[in-house]
């Protein structure tokens, strides 16, 4: 026991700035506008309710980890409630290939700021940025958690502080006019935001992966989960109240993605948009630090159990196989798809997954000590938003829905498959 908590470095701060990390990136660049553009000058609002509703989900993966810590994280939650069958095994696919996906959104995000910066926007340096991001990731997960526990922290500090001072500054200087409530649409439309803003939370669940790196799981994570979500809801309102109270809604959906800088200008000037910039890298740079992170310890969990091939409880050299099978597909990803079409896949395939653990621990809520009353009202809200998604987003985005139906579909191929190889070169009882 005294080896295993040696080898455990990481701190409740680091676990945090994880999740922060992993919530706190392109996102709130991409969303203002597309939030602005169905909620108005009320998306502080639609950010609060989206932060509940992630607590009513933290608070289900927090007791859950408390319990049963361990570094195949929401996935390990989803084997203990429904056995090592099938309902297990698809979702750890979706799982995976929905974090594929989001590591390569983000890195073409990053290199689109960076290219912007260096090669004036040219679209073959923003895929070889976006690339190189990866593989510099890739080599940091390689080198252990403690390293990339110690970078994150370095990474959420610089944009936590930048997006504190912006909301500070802004709100400073905002117009009351512009955020009064008689401007805001009806509460249908915001609750449909609501649908678009928690995206900017899924990545807390990355938190339940460093399970296996904190000394005293069952007391450390919990707050980490708490106390990242806490801190991204504050960032998020303050954001959004800064912007929408310098900037009309229909500016702030005009200028979409540089929202933040356009708010900016007015007290700051092109400061403002040069820290806009440097908020922009530093944030998809520890987005996708965080995004590959759990491939280590969930495809070794997976592997362990059954649920994944023994190969990816292996490695080549310092790499885990988990880890590269992750970059690989990120990077093919990013250089042969159109991500665009398919930038949702990720956050329904999170919604998914995080409804199942919530069905999941309804068996098991009497072992956690979860209130089942909080855990019905996490469901309901949870499913609730992946409805309003779906009639919305994916309604009008048809790529978007079919590649959902596609990659629900492989995942349960791929799992029915592997679990028939696998019988099959079992050797026969004796």
């Amino acid at each position: 026991m005294s080896t295993g908590s040696t080898e455990k470095r990481m701190t409740v701060m680091q676990a945090t700035f994880i999740g922060v990390g992993s919530m706190v990136g392109a996102g709130i660049f991409a969303l203002l506008g597309a939030a602005g553009a169905v909620a108005g000058s009320a998306v502080w609002l639609s950010f609060l309710i989206a932060g509940i509703i992630a607590a009513l989900q933290g608070y289900s993966f927090a007791k859950l980890g408390a319990k049963y810590p361990s570094g195949g994280g929401i996935l390990a939650y989803l084997e203990r409630g429904f056995g090592a069958g099938h309902t297990a095994g698809i979702g750890a696919w979706l799982f995976f290939t929905a974090g594929s996906i989001v590591v390569a959104m983000i890195a073409s995000s990053f290199g689109g700021y960076a290219s912007a910066v260096v090669a004036h926007d040219d679209p073959f340096w923003a895929t070889v940025c976006a690339v190189l991001l990866i593989l510099v990731m890739t080599a940091l997960n390689a080198i252990g958690s403690a390293a990339v526990a110690r970078v994150q922290s370095v990474i959420v500090t610089v944009v936590l502080v930048i997006l504190v001072v912006f909301a500070i500054v802004t709100i400073a200087n905002w117009n009351p006019a512009l955020l009064a409530p008689s401007g805001y649409p009806g509460v249908q439309e915001i609750i449909a935001s609501v649908a678009l803003t928690f995206f900017a939370f899924l990545g807390f669940g990355v938190i339940t992966f460093t399970a296996k790196d904190l000394p005293n799981p069952a007391r450390q994570l919990p707050r980490a989960i708490y106390l990242a979500l806490a801190i991204a809801t504050t960032v998020y309102v303050a954001v959004s109240l800064g912007v929408f109270g310098t900037l009309t809604a229909d500016e702030v959906v005009r200028y979409g993605t540089t929202a933040l800088a356009e708010a900016a200008k007015p007290t700051l000037g092109q400061a403002g948009y040069v820290l806009m910039v440097i908020t922009a890298l530093f944030s998809t740079t520890g987005a996708v630090n965080a995004g590959l992170y759990p491939s280590i310890g969930m495809t070794r969990h997976l592997a362990s159990v059954g649920q994944f091939p023994p190969v990816f409880s292996r490695g080549v050299g310092r790499f885990p196989t988990g880890l590269l099978v992750m970059a690989a597909l990120a990077i093919l990803l990013v250089i042969g798809f159109n991500l665009n079409a398919i930038a949702s896949i990720g956050s329904a395939v999170a919604l998914l997954v995080f409804s199942a653990v919530s069905v999941a621990h309804f068996r098991l809520f009497r072992k956690t000590g979860a209130n089942i009353v909080v855990l019905v009202i996490g469901l309901i809200a949870t499913l609730g938003t992946f409805i309003v998604f779906c009639t919305t987003t994916l309604v009008n985005e048809p790529t978007t829905a079919i590649a959902l139906v596609v990659i629900i579909a492989l995942a349960v191929v791929v799992d029915f498959g592997w679990k028939a190889a696998a019988r099959r070169r079992a050797p026969a009882p004796q």
